[in-house]
């Protein structure tokens, strides 16, 4: 026998009921107790969910729950239950005797779509109130309220069915079904028909048919064969390229510039990836609290596809606060304020100020400390969309065992975006230094001339799971008070690869290397500008620069050229929590090739903490080849992953 898919209640698994069923399938995930959390601030972000305030409930009604799963194997049963809002509230009343009836029915709905989503289409989800069936309750019922109200939820799974026959309408016929997960006697979940019907519209959408739409969702259940037939059919519409775009919302930020920086220009061939990409690139502008990009419902007289950019503007002022933690260097505080919006087209100005080298292990007086302030312009769309202007004054003072320095640096540059993934970077910088070290006391002014090229292949920029990342940047130099030319060049790549389920290992490995060449010596070259390694963004274990060439008196030098290269296994404890073993591997020379005659490695364990401004991080580690009276091991603490 065939019939029309159904169950208990009767939903018709097709086209029209489609959107309800997707929206019911996307909120099952989201349903189930979550265990006992504290609330932990840091900076004013939450990160830990903690207890909610409670709220008032009015005519409390308690009840008891009793859930049955039949022959349901043990995942199944877990996912039920977890999708089951009467047993992860059980501890809670409800509201009134309509209330624990509202409350089943939708839990209904909720199993329903689990059974679908295990292509469990034979299933029947019964509930019963005080032993009475909920479809057979009147309209305003009353329940006996002397002690909590029994509430049964009985499900039987029934047979796991596997695809039949497919079908592909309209614009949809010729496609392989196979290309889209539908294969004969394949898996014949929901998630996964419903998701073929919309991959098949995101196609023809990306072959620039904005009006294309899933006209026909059908599924058919055999229950005599266990067998879903499966039919989609699609009107893809005209080809069509980008109209007129209308700015909603804005008021501060100017519209023209909104509409000029999404780069959806009149005329180009209507893509889905460009509308995102736009929507993307206008949020890291971060003047906006909200932001959607729409395309109308039917095509202009011209043909075109008109958009609208909707946005709310959110808070352009702000400031703040961070700390930083090395067991080796000491603590570091910094503030900041800034403005997001400064003339009305996204223009950011932000002041800072860092203090850093509180309780370094050398102990230190404020004398001792490191201190930094600086101006940050920046400049989205100058010129072209695709073009950014930064410039900058930042003043430091630096007190390392390796060498002290005042310096004031003057910076201004241009960013080319080449593509989505291409950056290329050029501009001019003017150093005055200050410095004490090995060679006495030295004053440089420098010239620069900064280029950089990056490539940005990473799935994600807070925390990649896969893709890579690459950098190349030249700085030709010359110093005026003694005449010296000199270059650096340096270059680094990371990779990253997820192995498992859900990627819950990732492995991480970068190579960086750099070398300065010209200048009449290493005391000619000023040395902020010479080669160190050690510290948390190099090489753990070792103190901040503590990893360079020494002279016959154990003083630093710094060095010609280095070479890094780091490994990392991140591995996820659960979603939150994850372990990272590490490698670090440096050296330093005097040479302009490393000579590798000094290598030094470090090796230890990290804790991460994700959460959605990127993991929390603390990396314990030891230097295997340590200095004599050098650091014996290193506590490292900060946001994001280590590279």
């Amino acid at each position: 026998m065939r019939k029309r898919l159904h169950t208990a209640p009767v939903i018709r698994f097709a086209h029209r009921s489609a959107t309800a069923l997707a929206i019911a399938l996307a909120t099952t995930s989201f349903f189930g107790s979550a265990p006992e959390a504290h609330a932990l601030k840091i900076f004013g972000l939450t990160l830990f969910e903690g207890d909610k305030d409670e709220v008032e409930v009015i005519d409390p009604v308690k009840y008891d729950v009793t859930f049955q799963a039949g022959d349901a194997d043990s995942n199944l049963e877990e996912r039920l239950e977890n999708a089951a809002s009467l047993i992860a509230d059980k501890e809670n009343p409800v509201s009134g005797d309509l209330g624990i009836v509202i409350k089943a029915r939708e839990d209904r709905d909720r199993l329903v779509a689990v059974l679908f989503e295990e292509a469990r289409y034979g299933g029947i989800v019964n509930i019963t109130i005080a032993g009475q069936d909920i479809d057979r309750l009147p309209p305003n019922p009353s329940f006996d309220r002397s002690k909590p109200i029994p509430v049964t939820v009985s499900v039987e799974p029934g047979p796991v069915f596997t695809l039949g026959k497919i079908t592909m309408l309209g614009d949809a016929a010729g496609r392989d079904p196979a290309e889209y997960d539908l294969t004969p006697d394949g898996k014949a979940g929901s998630r996964l028909i419903i998701k073929a019907g919309e991959t098949i519209i995101r196609d023809l959408k990306n072959e620039g048919r904005p009006l294309a739409e899933l006209t026909t969702r059908e599924v058919v259940a055999d229950h005599s064969t266990n067998k879903v037939d499966v039919t989609l059919d699609a009107r893809g519409g005209p080809v069509a390229p980008f109209g007129s775009v209308a700015v909603k919302g804005a008021r501060a930020v100017n519209p023209d510039f909104i509409r000029r920086y999404s780069r959806l220009d009149q005329g180009q061939q209507y893509s889905p990836d460009q509308m995102k990409k736009a929507a993307d690139r206008l949020r890291e502008l971060s003047v906006f609290s909200s932001l959607t990009i729409q395309e109308d419902k039917s095509l202009a007289p011209d043909g075109s596809i008109p958009l609208s950019i909707e946005v709310s503007e959110g808070k352009f002022r702000y400031f703040g606060f961070g700390a930083e933690y090395s067991s080796l260097d000491g603590g570091g505080l910094s503030g900041y304020w800034g403005h997001r919006n400064l003339f009305g087209q996204a223009e950011s100005l932000r002041v800072e100020g860092e203090v850093s080298g509180l309780g370094s292990t050398e102990g230190t007086d404020v004398g001792d400390l490191n201190y930094r302030a600086g101006v940050y312009f920046k400049k989205p769309g100058m010129f072209l969309p695709q073009i950014t202007f930064d410039a900058s004054v930042e003043a430091k003072t630096e007190n390392y065992d390796t060498y002290d320095a005042e310096s004031v640096t003057a910076l201004g540059q241009f960013t080319y975006e080449l593509t989505d993934q291409d950056k290329f970077t050029g501009g001019g910088e003017i150093a005055y230094t200050q410095t004490h070290d090995v060679y006495g006391d030295n004053d440089y002014l420098t010239f620069s001339l900064p280029v950089s090229y990056e490539r940005d292949a990473r799935d994600n920029k807070l925390d990649p799971t896969e893709g890579y990342y690459g950098t190349l940047s030249a700085k030709p130099s010359y110093e005026a008070l003694n005449g010296t030319v000199f270059s650096s060049f340096e270059g680094s790549i990371s990779g990253y690869l997820g192995l498992g389920q859900e990627d819950r290992v990732v492995l991480a490995a970068r190579l960086a290397a750099g070398t300065l060449i010209g200048g009449d010596g290493l005391a000619s070259i000023p040395a902020t500008r010479r080669f160190y390694a050690g510290g948390g963004g190099s090489v753990r274990g070792y103190s901040y620069r503590e990893i360079s060439p020494y002279n016959s008196d154990d003083e630093a030098l710094g060095g010609r050229s280095y070479m890094l290269t780091s490994l990392e296994a991140r591995i996820k404890i659960t979603d939150s929590i994850g372990i990272v073993p590490f490698l670090d591997v440096g050296t330093v020379a005097t040479e302009i090739v490393p000579d590798f005659s000094d290598i030094r490695m470090g090796a230890g364990i990290g804790l991460r903490y994700a959460t959605p401004f990127g993991p929390l991080r603390i990396d314990f580690a030891l230097p295997l080849d340590r200095y004599e009276g050098g650091s014996s091991y290193g506590i490292y603490a900060g946001i994001g992953q280590s590279f």
